[in-house]
């Protein structure tokens, strides 16, 4: 089971950047396999970090394992060829460390700054990562579109992993998961709503395309908040005061899409608990992957200590912590 760290994001980055770059250095001594960062371009709000391959490249030069991954690139905000070469770049110099997660995108005013037409974004999505991909396998591309047009190139340095760097796709629509299935790339399954509606659209992708789903999801990555301590009472002191928060988070995001907070369901803590996280003692926490494991097929686990920053550094790492000292052995 591979076993990665997200959830670093917003106020979650702020501060120090060397004493950011700590938590990954630990992670990598203790044994977690990768993490991932979000793309957010020209925000409208505090973000320290807007370009995570510059960020990769920065935690890839401190850490001797850990890989790094995208969740995700905006493929829109990208010429196709230049990214790749980055990537590839990104890859070589790594030792070949590199994961990249890519999307659609989900920020219209990152879209209206830029002055991409938002009516675009499927086409430029779609091209960009097949253009994307060719480009990293080694094929010489070219494109002569409306979106971009390029004469023919082939990469130099080609990335190590072969026959590319591992490419995931984000994405919550019916055409954006059938889209990934049609070309057998795996999925970054989300955390915020749960996946169960994203493993309903895939199904029904699925069906219409007469594939079998479970070869690709057996690839894919899924995520879940992970609240464990030595004890009962300890998992209970952390979850106190935590509903409430991702409530207002949630009313808050709602309100950026339009969404009235009266429209926003309350939280089901109890609901919540089965289908986003992983907690309590290191006991219960090794069963419940196990659990998740056999009821899904997938083999990949994005786990957020921090609860998408509503939990403290400190809060995480202590977290962070005690999993790897007692789950991760026994999960290996």
């Amino acid at each position: 089971m591979r076993i990665d760290l997200a959830g670093w994001t917003r106020d979650a980055m702020a501060g120090d950047a060397r004493a950011f770059s700590a938590i990954f250095e630990q992670a990598d001594r203790w044994g977690y396999d990768g993490v991932w960062f979000s793309e957010f371009r020209v925000p409208q709000s505090d973000w320290q970090y807007p370009a995570p391959l510059l960020l990769a490249a920065a935690l890839l030069a401190r850490t001797e394992r850990l890989r790094v991954g995208t969740a995700v690139l905006v493929l829109p905000l990208h010429h196709p060829l230049m990214l790749a070469e980055e990537i590839a770049q990104l890859d070589f110099q790594s030792g070949g460390r590199i994961d990249v997660g890519i999307g659609r995108g989900t920020q219209p005013a990152s879209l209206e700054c830029l002055e991409v037409d938002a009516a675009s974004t499927r086409a430029r999505f779609e091209q960009g990562a097949r253009l994307l991909r060719n480009a990293l396998r080694g094929d010489t591309v070219a494109s002569s579109g409306d979106l971009w047009s390029f004469a023919p190139r082939r990469l130099s340095p080609l990335p190590l992993q072969r026959p590319h760097p591992p490419i995931y796709v984000g994405g919550s629509t019916e055409e954006t998961l059938g889209f990934a299935l049609a070309e057998d790339l795996p999925l970054l399954l989300s955390l915020e709503p749960p996946e169960s509606a994203q493993l309903e659209r895939l199904a029904r992708a699925a069906a219409q395309q007469g594939r079998d789903a479970k070869a690709l999801l057996a690839r894919s990555s899924l995520a879940r908040y992970v609240c464990i301590g030595a004890n009962p009472a300890q998992v209970q002191r952390q979850l106190e005061g935590l509903w409430e928060k991702l409530y207002a988070r949630r009313v808050y995001y709602a309100g950026k899409r339009g969404v009235a907070a009266a429209d926003v369901p309350p939280i089901d803590s109890a609901k919540a608990l089965r289908e986003q996280f992983i907690h309590g003692t290191p006991a219960q926490c090794h069963a419940q992957i196990l659990a998740l494991q056999a009821a899904t097929g997938i083999h990949s686990l994005r786990c957020v200590f921090n609860a998408n920053g509503l939990w403290s550094n400190e809060v995480a790492l202590a977290g962070m912590q005690l999993f790897a000292q007692e789950v991760l052995p026994a999960l290996r």
